[in-house]
């Protein structure tokens, strides 16, 4: 059984994690083997770790020690559990925890583009994405629509912030995703490398350009890595200039451009549902055909 642990001294240096160290200390940038995230809700939990991710401790509420919870907690019989009231810990971490259950959890080892991305046909690069609100929803669409891995330029907000994690529903957990660091620093030699693994680059932007996303030959390519830009300025100029491909999603009413997590959901969508490459591009699950687009 979970050892339950009655919170009655805020200042105990166990909840520090919790209430007191800000995100950039968690991620402990320069002792990244000793990092942290916060996980949200049990749903979540039980994601992070079917992914093998360690538990440090639980942050839970009284009530709500039953159910999902306890069936969390019932896999981690070994790790503590804090808990109180609604009101005290709302007090304690600053919000209202309205999903019932936090578990700062032990950060896996950062993983490489080259090996994440070895068996992939559709890849989604993230360029300067620095809102974790659309890094955790870019996730999620990912998930559901057939994206093998993400990669993130360094300047990415991390997938792992407590935000993103709880926005992306735990599919941060589901979908490989890796920084483009090193051997794979963006847009080199990462762009060489991209074209020596047989993927065709698809800029996500506005241009003179630019081909609509329903372009048959763009979604009949094998393997294909769809760029998407940061929020407000886009991909930068040198990045749309060497990709293979410009591509933009059709649009009515004078509208020229979509939040970036949105578009990456209609990107993904058009560019990354299952395709049966020997009957000239026709799209499986009842979708179009590309003649008729």
């Amino acid at each position: 059984m979970a050892e339950i642990i009655e919170i009655t001294d805020f200042l105990d240096p166990r909840l520090d994690i919790y209430a007191r160290c800000s995100e950039g200390q968690l991620l402990n940038r320069h002792e990244p083997e000793k990092g942290i995230f916060i996980a949200e809700s049990p749903m979540v939990i039980q994601l992070a770790l079917d992914a093998g991710c360690e538990p440090i401790s639980f942050l839970a509420e009284k009530r709500r020690l039953v159910g999902d919870t306890k069936a969390v907690l019932d896999r981690c019989e070994n790790t503590p559990v804090f808990t109180a009231e609604f009101d005290i810990l709302t007090q304690l971490t600053g919000f209202k925890l309205t999903r019932g259950m936090l578990c700062a959890m032990r950060r896996p080892a950062p993983r490489n583009a080259g090996e994440i991305c070895a068996g992939a046909r559709r890849i989604a690069i993230l360029e300067n994405v620095v809102n974790p609100t659309n890094i955790g929803a870019i996730f999620r669409s990912a998930a559901a629509l057939y994206i093998d891995a993400v990669i993130l330029t360094p300047a990415c907000s991390d997938p792992l912030y407590r935000r993103a994690v709880r926005v992306s529903m735990g599919t941060v957990f589901q979908v490989p995703w890796a920084y483009m660091e090193d051997e794979y620093a963006w847009p080199h030699p990462a762009m060489e490398w991209l074209s020596s693994m047989g993927f065709k680059t698809a800029a996500m932007a506005l241009g003179d350009q630019s081909r609509s996303i329903e372009d048959p030959e763009v979604m009949s390519q094998e393997k294909l890595a769809i760029v998407l830009g940061t929020e407000g300025d886009g991909l930068a100029p040198e990045t749309v200039a060497e990709c293979d491909y410009t591509l933009r999603i059709p649009m009515a009413h004078g509208v020229d451009s979509l939040n970036v997590a949105a578009a990456s959901a209609v990107a993904f969508w058009q560019l990354a549902a299952p395709h049966d490459f020997g009957f000239g591009g026709k799209i499986t699950g009842g979708r179009r055909k590309n003649e008729d687009l």
